[in-house]
């Protein structure tokens, strides 16, 4: 690693901190200068805002988010359960990030144009994940699903649609009951009396 790079690092791991502790909106790049030892300008020298930085960390997140996943995945064998512990560790990791950098309305909608960006890059991988278990367990004669993509798009998008209520409102998710909820509709549709 380079001097750049470790300078780099040492500023995202301190704003991480601070995001973590004060949120974006009470941290300022003074705070993160100060904690990272170095000046102001040396902040400015590797991001352009405070708002890049928590890109930058954001990004790093859901990295860590994507890895998370496909360990828990790779420790089940039955594509059912690699199915529950994607949308388990997904659900739970994603609200574990709202509450740790104490993302907000204002939040969410100041850096939507950006976090978008990010979201629909993981949004794809997301898919992707969801598209090969789908594939290994029509392969194996567990699931029968005509439209492969299709059905991960929908999969990945209800999940997504579960994140609205507790990022916008503030509202608590009950991880367990929205997982198992969402399986029994992928498992046995909709009940029709």
């Amino acid at each position: 690693m380079t001097m750049k790079e470790k300078k780099r690092e040492i500023i995202l791991q301190n704003a991480r901190g601070l995001f973590a502790h004060y949120g974006l909106k009470k941290t300022s790049v003074d705070d993160i200068a100060a904690g990272a030892k170095i000046g102001k300008a040396t902040i400015y020298y590797y991001f352009k805002s405070k708002q890049e930085i928590f890109k930058t960390v954001v990004e790093r997140e859901l990295a860590i988010l994507k890895n998370a996943i496909r360990e828990a995945i790779s420790k089940e064998d039955s594509p059912q359960e690699k199915l529950r512990v994607f949308i388990f560790t997904r659900i739970s990791h994603m609200q574990k990030l709202v509450n740790l950098y104490r993302v907000t309305k204002d939040i969410v909608t100041e850096l939507l144009p950006d976090l978008e960006k990010i979201r629909e890059s993981h949004f794809r991988e997301e898919i992707d994940i969801v598209n090969g278990i789908l594939t290994e367990g029509v392969k194996k004669g567990i699931f029968s699903v005509k439209r492969i993509e299709l059905t991960a798009l929908a999969m990945v998008s209800a999940l997504k649609g579960l994140e609205y209520p507790w990022v916008m409102d503030g509202k608590p998710l009950d991880i367990e009951k929205s997982a198992d909820a969402l399986l029994q509709i992928l498992f046995k549709g909709i009940e029709v009396r």
